[in-house]
């Protein structure tokens, strides 16, 4: 499931469970109370059939279908058909204090089927049980006292899920949008301070140049103007390139990143961000690698730095 390697956490999400505090990406499990459930043995042989006629299929099951999607599978011989509210879901996730950023795949309780050979016991008051077939909330106390329950583990993460919406479009929390709406702004003052400079400094130069000229005479042979041009071609590559190392590091901030400390000088630029979990370090040392930025590597479990020469 995760292509850095390293398993995401798995938690169950009922109606009724108390707020969680999460600190890195998650997968989420949904019960039967978030979704609407039909099984049928149809002659189909890819998903994509199905989902095509999810729609017809719960005619009157639903109070209403608008914002519904559909989720479908196969199940031994029978086409699962999951109904479910994306803006709903997202909406109860935040409610339980499931932070967008920490919310990975979402995948629903019939999907774990095969492992509810013992109840999951959800809070205090409720469990997740398989019943003929079915997966579904029951109170806890229409089970026996002693009975054995199952422990949820990443192992019983399904092959495929769904991502909400929401979570996309709200990547950033309100703290992380004023972060890097700063940083973008540092970038945009030091921008427009580089091509103001390098334009006076350009023009300055141009005059200081003339007035050597005249004063020199033996200057004004081509060679020497040639040799002049070259130094201050020098320097505006130089510009150039702290800008074009400042635009690309500018694109490896994204989701789970920002800057912790930036530092330019004449020969040398060097950056470290911080991010918030292991997997997106190693995701951002091989996006920065890619970018060429060969020295980008971690320095510690969440830092990552990069060092740039002039």
């Amino acid at each position: 499931m995760n292509f850095l390697g390293k398993s995401r956490g798995l938690v169950v999400v009922y109606k009724n469970m108390t707020q969680l505090s999460l600190n890195e990406t998650t997968d989420i499990v949904l019960t039967p109370q978030f979704y609407t459930m039909k099984k049928e043995k149809l002659p189909l042989k890819y998903a994509f059939q199905a989902k095509k006629i999810a729609p017809s299929l719960f005619d009157n099951l639903l109070d209403s279908t608008e914002g519904i999607e559909y989720f479908v599978y196969r199940e031994g011989d029978e086409w699962v058909f999951l109904a479910y509210n994306p803006d709903e879901i997202y909406a109860s996730l935040l409610s339980k204090n499931i932070k967008a950023e920490y919310i990975g795949k979402i995948f629903f309780a019939q999907q774990i089927l095969k492992f509810l050979t013992m109840p999951l016991m959800l809070g205090d008051s409720e469990a997740l049980v398989a019943i003929e077939g079915s997966v579904t909330v029951i109170p806890q106390s229409v089970l026996q006292s002693n009975v054995r329950a199952l422990t949820l583990n990443n192992s019983m993460t399904p092959k495929n899920g769904i991502t909400i919406q929401g979570t996309v479009s709200s990547l950033l929390t309100k703290k992380q949008a004023y972060i890097l709406a700063s940083i973008f702004f540092i970038f945009t003052l030091i921008f427009l301070g580089e091509g103001i400079s390098n334009n006076g400094g350009s023009n300055k130069a141009q005059v200081d140049l003339n007035k050597l000229l005249e004063s020199n005479p033996s200057l004004q042979s081509e060679y020497t103007r040639d040799s002049i041009a070259i130094k201050y071609r020098t320097i505006d590559k130089l510009e150039r390139k702290k800008r074009d190392n400042i635009k690309s590091l500018a694109r490896l901030i994204f989701k789970g990143v920002e800057v912790e400390t930036f530092i330019m000088t004449n020969k040398k630029l060097s950056i470290r961000f911080k991010c918030v979990s292991t997997k997106i370090a190693k995701h951002l040392v091989s996006l920065a690698k890619k970018s060429g930025f060969k020295s980008a590597k971690t320095l510690t479990w969440n830092i990552v730095y990069i060092e740039v020469n002039l």
